[in-house]
Order: C-alpha cells, then structure tokens, then sequence
C-alpha cells in the first residue's frame, strides 16, 4: 500500500484539487453573477474540466498502487481527517465528475429556457454539492465521509428548495429533516460504536473489526451496522425513503443531480465502504446479519418498481425508480459474493448514466413543452426526436438489454446470486427488470404514437444534446470503455472480497 511518504505530485495533488476546483470557482461564479451569466457559466463548465482532469490523472496511479492515504489532520489516536484514493473510490468520483460537465450544460438551457431566478445562487450550490461528492468519494475514514456528507446535505438544500414556493420549501424541510435527522439519529452513534471498538475509524481493506470484538461485541456491531443503513439516508432505504419523492419540487437538473451523479449515489456508496472497509466480508458473515440486509433491499428493490408503476407524474416515476434502483447498489455488495460485489459497485456508474438520461429527458420535455405527465405525451417523438431516441436507450440499459452499461451490473450481482445458490436473490433481480419494462417502456411507446399536434414544440439542444451524450455513453461503457473498467474492478475484488 501507498503512504504519504514518496508521493508524486499527482498522487498528492488531484484528489485533493478534485475536491478544491469547484470551491474555487464559487467566487467568480458570484462575481459575475446575473450581470456576465455567459462567464458564469463557462467558470462551471471549465471547473468542471479541471475536476474531471485531476480524477483521470489518477487513473494509472491506481492501478499502480491500488490503494493509497493522505492524512490532512490528525485528531487523536485512530481519528483524523484523511483521503484515499482506491479503485472505488475513483470509479465513483471519475462518473460524477464527467457527469457534471454534461450537467452544467444542460443546466444553461434549462434554467435559461425556464427563465429560471436565482440563478447564480443555483451555479454555487451547484459547485458546492459536486466539491462534497469528491470529498465523499475520496474520504479515507468515516470521519472524514461524515464531514463531506453533510456538507452535501447542507449545500443542496438550497436547490430541492430553489423555486422558494410552498411546495418547494416544504419538500426542502422533510429533506433537511430525514437527511440531517439520520445523522444525528444514526450515525453519530454508529460511529462512536466503531470507534468504541476498534479504536480507529479508517478504512481497512478487508474491515477494522477482528474475530475477538466481533465476537465479543456482536449485539451492538449488528445494531450499529443497522444505524449506518438508515444513517446514509441519501441511499433511499425503505421506510426511510419518502424525502426522495418530495424532493422531486427541485429544478430538473437537481433532480438529475440528485438520482444520478451525487447525492443518492453519496448513500449508496457510503453504505459499500461500510459493508466493505469497516465490517469486510468476514464480519458480515459472522455477525449473520447479511439476510437482514439483503432482506431490506430486496424489498425496496421490488417495492420501489412497483409504486414507479402507479405514478403517471414523470419525475416522481423515476423517482421511485430511483428508490429500487438504489439498493441493487447494497444488495450487490452485502451478498459478498465477488461476482455481485463487482456488480453492485458497476451499478452505480450503469445507474448514474442511465438515470441522468432519463431525468434529463423529462427535463427537455418540460421545457419544450410544460408538460409533467406521463399521459401527455403521446405523439411528441415527432417534435422531440432527439429527447425520445436518448430516452429509449437509457431505458434499454436500465432494463438491462445487452450491449448496454445496465446489462453488466445486473448480469454480475445475478451470476453472484447464483453461484451462491440463492436463487431468491436472482428472482428478485429477474423480477426487478420485468418491472423496469412495465414502469419505463411505455413512456418512448406513447411518445412515438401517431398523434396530430397543433402546437408547435421546438426541442432545446442545450438539453437534448447532454442527453443524447450520456444515452450514448451507456453503450460507449458497454462495448468498450469497459475494458478500463475491467482493471479497476478486478483491484475491489482483490482488496475488498477475496
């Protein structure tokens, strides 16, 4: 493993310039504020660059080293602020951070196409919440994870609630109420248990706890691994999910912020390195609580598809689908099989480009045409090809069609469950995907049917080319990106499960 001692200046400087970029460019988005908005904007997208620059250049390092440190403050003993960089960790960050650019561009023609206010406060929190992402990402212990998230928590409040109406406020309040209320319900105990008993709270590749306090301290690991499902509350887990429908009031680009690129996949991804560097797969199977797990997100996952399938309002479809989507993130990794380990941390790059294609189709119709719901679309492929052909292939590969991003994901967790001979598991999954036909299909359907329309509905290219960009990439991953991939994820099985 890398230290601190004998680093490059790319290892040293990206994670760190990767969280940094975006706070820096706060200022001069303030600074040009409404007067310069075409300045404002490009201070966004080039800080957007820089980030995803400084995530790629890493790219080598962890295949080289794998798995490295950065202590920024120590605290006391075991207890610190710390980064590290890991294959997970950079394939999380190295997704949300392309997004983002594809994002801020989508953001100008939305925002502008709705005359959108406040919109330099927008760009700020916007920076904010990607600068926190990167921080969770590249978080070396649960300290450090814990100071990013809710700063995370904290900068997009300000966006679920942009529109400052009843129904946005109100949506802002239950979010800041589960998000912040978790934490403090949760996860602080969570944490002061793990630290209680391990004496430390940074990652370990295979998990802090050895045979003797896992033994000792069963009872209170199994409640606090409990604590940590629920205190990640961004990861959606039924019944604590209700703030992610509400918080569907937000601007379109925040909800596709939102699903996709940041805060659900901050949950998600917070509960894998818990699963993973805090317990390990040693201390999931002795503590025998995996089927608690497994249980609660196989209903969330089933649950979540099948409330999708009764929603007509097209946010608050994909919301829900959000839901279920979610925890096949947690069900991969709890299964702890290397197979739907693999599967499970792929799923959140599948989902994040297939979900920010979905929610950014919903947001072109919107401006295009003001329309919310599902059943006012029929006939519009025809005045938005573009939105409906990248919608279409987004829900191929959230269907998990092969050729798409969304078919390895599935295809890995599946195979796991079946090696394991947990054929329920694999039901579940099977289940799922008939869902996502019932829920997500007939939107393009109805889109392409032959139905007049007088009104004359002209798509926003800022909003349909992002789209058509992301849509195509879930074929791009597919086909061939995912060799890259390929290195990255054999490391997580390496380090974290076998």
């Amino acid at each position: 493993m890398g230290t601190e001692m004998g680093m490059t200046n790319i290892e040293y400087i990206s994670p760190i310039g990767a969280i940094l970029i975006s706070l820096l460019a706060c200022p001069f988005i303030i600074l040009f504020g409404d007067k310069k908005p075409n300045l404002r904007e490009a201070v966004s997208v080039i800080a957007g660059i820089i980030k995803f620059l400084f995530v790629l250049s890493l790219y080598p390092v962890v295949l080289e080293k794998g798995y490295y440190n950065i202590e920024i403050l120590p605290i006391a003993s075991g207890l610190s602020i710390k980064l590290l960089v890991d294959p997970m960790g950079f394939l999380f960050a190295l997704g949300a951070s392309f997004l983002w650019i594809l994002t801020t561009f989508y953001s100008i023609g939305y925002m502008r196409g709705t005359h959108a206010k406040r919109q330099t406060r927008y760009y700020v929190c916007f920076a904010l919440s990607l600068s926190a992402t990167m921080g969770v990402a590249f978080s070396g212990n649960l300290l450090t994870l814990f100071i990013f998230y809710e700063l995370m928590s904290i900068a997009t409040y300000p966006l679920v609630a942009h529109k400052e109406d009843e129904e946005s406020l109100e949506g802002g309040r239950k979010y800041m109420i589960y998000l912040l209320g978790a934490a403090k319900l949760f996860l602080i105990p969570a944490m002061a248990i793990t630290y209680y008993v391990a004496g430390t709270l940074d990652y370990l590749p295979k998990g802090i706890f050895n045979l003797d306090q896992l033994n000792s301290y069963s009872s209170v690991l199994k409640i606090a691994l409990i604590m940590y499902l629920y205190g990640y509350t961004k990861c959606a887990i039924m019944p604590l999910h209700s703030w992610l429908p509400s918080a569907m009031v937000a601007p379109t680009p925040v909800s596709a912020l939102l699903h996709a690129v940041a805060v659900v996949k901050t949950g998600a991804f917070s509960i894998a390195r818990v699963l993973l560097n805090i317990y390990g797969k040693v201390g999931i199977l002795t503590l025998g609580i995996q089927d608690v797990i497994l249980f609660l997100a196989g209903f969330t996952i089933i649950t979540g598809s099948l409330i999708a399938l009764t929603r007509d309002n097209f946010k608050a479809r994909l919301a829900f689908s959000t839901v279920s989507q979610l925890s096949y993130i947690v069900f991969g990794v709890a299964l702890m099989h290397p197979l739907s380990v693999l599967g499970g941390i792929l799923h959140i790059t599948a989902h994040a480009f297939s979900k920010i294609t979905l929610f950014f189709g919903a947001g072109s119709v919107y401006v295009s045409t003001h329309y919310t719901e599902i059943s006012q679309l029929d006939g519009l492929a025809k005045k938005l090809p573009i939105t409906f052909f990248a919608f279409f292939l987004a829900t191929l590969s959230m269907i998990g069609v092969p050729g798409f991003i969304g078919f390895w994901s599935k295809f890995n967790i599946i195979s796991g469950c079946l090696q394991n001979n947990f054929i329920l598991g694999a039901l579940v999954f099977l289940t799922s995907s008939l869902l996502n036909v019932a829920y997500l299909l007939p939107i393009p359907i109805r889109a392409l049917k032959r139905v007049e329309i007088k009104e004359e509905f002209r798509e926003d290219y800022f909003c349909a080319i992002p789209l058509l960009i992301t849509s195509i990439f879930t074929i791009l991953i597919a086909l061939f990106f995912i060799d890259y991939l390929k290195p990255m994820l054999n490391l997580i099985e390496v380090l974290y499960v076998k």
